[in-house]
């Protein structure tokens, strides 16, 4: 597994789906064995991870969105366990 970095691209990694669940008032990853509840900064971050956007360009929209600083290394540790997880995939 690569190291994530500010260069990292996280996608949402199939069989999972992000979806906005008003019933539940937050984001949730779907999957054929169920969902997984995202609290709001899971979500925040993971629409963000479309392949396209880096880590770098996540934070500078969370910092800007939510008026915070310093965000960079919360975010790469999020990352790093979507990844784990399966949840995520990364390229450069």
């Amino acid at each position: 597994m690569n190291a994530i970095s500010v260069a990292s691209k996280p996608a949402v990694a199939s069989p999972f789906r992000l979806q906005w669940e008003p019933a539940q008032n937050k984001h949730v990853l779907l999957y054929p064995e169920g969902m997984v509840q995202l609290n709001q900064s899971a979500g925040e971050i993971m629409k963000r991870c479309d392949g396209a956007r880096t880590v770098a360009v996540i934070v500078t929209e969370l910092e800007t969105a939510f008026g915070r600083h310093g965000l960079t290394d919360d975010v790469i540790a999020f990352v790093k366990l979507a990844v784990e997880r399966g949840w995520l995939r990364t390229s450069e």
